[in-house]
């Protein structure tokens, strides 16, 4: 029924090779930024894309953009949104359909005449000297290039040529930071009753519920460990035109059962980040202390291989349409919660291609580089500020919860951070990896950052401005002749502003960190 995937497999091998300039991982918005930079600075720049379709998330229900400061936004990224309004005739807008934005990616593409090929999996990667010299993709394609730029979710191409990375969240020691590693305590999406874990109330030998870890907690605030927040996808729902929620291949009603045990504890705010789009059109985010982020069972995601990480993206949907299902139809569902879900369905005119699913998973965080500069909380709380920004981060330090875990014989998530933050500076160096790793690579996405840090950072109007930035570096490194690390800030600096970007925030701009946050979360 579902004809939303994340591996296409190849049945024949091809022998293509193509050849340029510079070669964009990831179709992303930062990879499609980064290459309409090149083009415009007359390189010869090419995007593999492992999925099918262009636009990461922006394109796959994450309509509901996590701005920020508004100021802060340059560049292509405010081009983008002045043409999502445009399309809708106002004067702002940044809650938008899904198809709208991609076919102002796509039309940027055309008109930039920028080769996309899609289905394209990394097998290896060649180096030399700390040179990436070329991708071998699984069905047989090869890339080969002087430049290089990895602008995917995952990481996949920094992981394959050898570049230091990480995956899972720091100890707060490492850093000397506050909110860094395990974090109980939290103040947002915590189950706001006593909730008993067992399968038979009070009876510990009955086993867990499911979704809860049977592992024994012994960890402090800040202990670090392997775990990244969870995943889920951005659905995008209406009351016109829709698709009735349908039961899933795979669905386990049991799945549900600690959902069910909160709904008769007397709370319902599984589907209440329900954002508003154009059209009467939503964006469903995950809310509360279980909806539709698919807390633990992401861990093993980056380092995968890619036939693993179809099963688990084949889980998740299964996960986040059976929760769906469940809500609309379950008998035990309150018929005052059953009649308001069975309102919503999926848009019959979005992801016509996917059976009208989201087809990107929302990969909140995979491998993070560890290159000649990591940002840090202390970046975010400006107790340090960056000597080469090239663009600002101003969405709050956001990260989901990690895992779902017994206390004291009650059920509690762990992991969610929410903490606001002034508009703040991204370094160059955090885009560039080590000399020593690599010299003609740059990472705009997984780029070098505490999991705290990257929490900020982690947004689609960033990566825009990321892309950009990359995009930029990767053209003087070309035309000097340089490492990527070897570029000159006071090259680029010039440049960045040329086109529009914010590298500096200005304190005369106004911004009130603390409401954008409330904001996000209705007042909570």
């Amino acid at each position: 029924m579902w004809e939303s995937v994340y591996y296409y497999r190849k049945k024949e091998k091809r022998q293509q090779h193509y050849k340029q300039e510079v070669l964009i991982y990831g179709a992303t918005p930062a990879g499609i930024t980064a290459a309409i930079t090149l083009k415009k600075k007359g390189h010869d720049v090419r995007i593999a894309e492992c999925s099918r379709f262009v636009g990461g998330m922006t394109t796959s229900g994450l309509g509901a953009t996590d701005l920020g400061a508004e100021q802060a936004i340059g560049g292509l990224a405010m081009q983008f949104y002045e043409e999502i309004a445009q399309h809708y005739g106002i004067e702002k807008c940044v809650r938008f359909e899904p198809h709208v934005a991609e076919h102002i990616f796509k039309t940027w593409l055309q008109e930039h005449e920028i080769d996309v090929q899609t289905e394209q999996f990394i097998e290896t990667v060649l180096c030399e000297d700390q040179q990436i010299q070329q991708i071998v993709m699984i069905d047989g394609t090869t890339y080969e290039a002087k430049q290089f730029i990895d602008a995917s979710y995952e990481g996949d191409l920094l992981g394959h040529a050898g570049v230091e990375y990480i995956v899972g969240r720091e100890a707060s020691t490492v850093y000397k930071e506050i909110y860094n590693g395990v974090q109980f305590g939290t103040q947002h999406h915590k189950f706001e009753s006593f909730i008993d874990p067992y399968i038979e109330e009070g009876n510990p030998a009955s086993g867990l519920l499911y979704g809860i870890s049977d592992e024994a907690v012994t960890e402090q605030n800040g202990t670090g460990d392997h775990r990244i927040q969870a995943y889920n996808f951005r659905m995008c729902l209406t009351k016109e035109l829709k698709v009735p929620f349908q039961k899933p291949n795979g669905y386990e009603r049991n799945h549900y059962a600690l959902l069910l045990r909160y709904i008769k504890a007397g709370h319902w705010d599984a589907m209440k980040l329900h954002t508003p789009l154009m059209n009467g059109k939503t964006d469903l985010n995950n809310h509360g202390a279980f909806s539709t982020d698919y807390i633990g069972m992401n861990y093993t995601f980056p380092d995968a291989d890619y036939e693993v990480r179809e099963k688990m993206y084949q889980q998740h949907v299964t996960y986040v349409a059976g929760l769906l299902y469940f809500l609309a139809n379950d008998e035990e569902v309150p018929l005052v919660i059953r009649e308001e879900v069975r309102q919503w369905g999926l848009a019959s005119d979005e992801f016509i291609e996917t059976g009208n699913w989201p087809r990107q998973l929302y990969i909140r965080e995979a491998r993070r580089m560890r290159g000649e500069y990591v940002m840090t909380e202390h970046n975010a709380l400006q107790r340090i500020i960056c000597e080469q920004p090239i663009a600002i981060a101003s969405f709050h330090m956001d990260s989901h919860h990690c895992r779902r875990i017994v206390i004291n014989g009650r059920v509690m998530n762990e992991g969610d951070i929410q903490v606001p933050v002034k508009p703040f500076m991204i370094d160059l160096r955090s885009l560039l990896p080590k000399k020593e790793h690599c010299t003609n690579l740059i990472v705009p996405v997984c780029l070098s950052a505490s999991h705290i840090a990257y929490g900020s950072i982690r947004m689609e109007p960033v990566f825009m401005m990321l892309g950009q930035g990359a995009g930029t570096g990767a053209a003087i490194a070309l035309q000097e002749g340089k490492a990527v690390q070897d570029i000159l800030y006071e090259q680029i600096r010039p440049q960045l502003i040329e086109q529009g970007l914010v590298v500096e925030w200005d304190e005369a701009f106004i911004d009130d960190p603390l409401r954008r946050m409330e904001e996000t979360f209705g007042g909570k």
